[in-house]
């Protein structure tokens, strides 16, 4: 897993790092590959902004989020990346399972 980390207009802090970067790794679980993922902090303001750009098992899923506080952005756009990978798991595992079936009731 490779994490990548960008601070705009803020200087950069470990606790930051290691509170997103155990956060984000509740989602390799998910994953069969290696992830990458790209965080990009910034604050405007009084508030603060998280986007987030995750590349896993060939696919890319992207989220931002923002408010007064740094660590619930954080939390706030895992949980956004977090449903795109499951449901795009769930997409994938319902074509496996119903990939011959015929999408037609059968009359009677």
């Amino acid at each position: 897993m490779r994490i990548s980390y960008t601070f705009r207009n803020m200087e950069s802090s470990d606790a930051i790092k290691n509170y997103a970067s155990e956060k984000i790794g509740k989602i390799q679980k998910y994953m069969r590959a290696p992830l990458h993922a790209e965080f990009t902090f910034s604050m405007e303001r009084h508030l603060h902004r998280v986007d987030l750009n995750l590349t896993g098992d060939g696919h890319q899923y992207a989220g931002h989020g923002q408010s007064e506080d740094m660590y619930a952005t954080i939390d706030q756009v895992v949980d956004k990346i977090d449903r795109q990978v499951r449901d795009t798991k769930a997409t994938e595992n319902d074509r496996r399972r119903h990939g011959g079936e015929s999408l037609r009731r059968p009359e009677d």
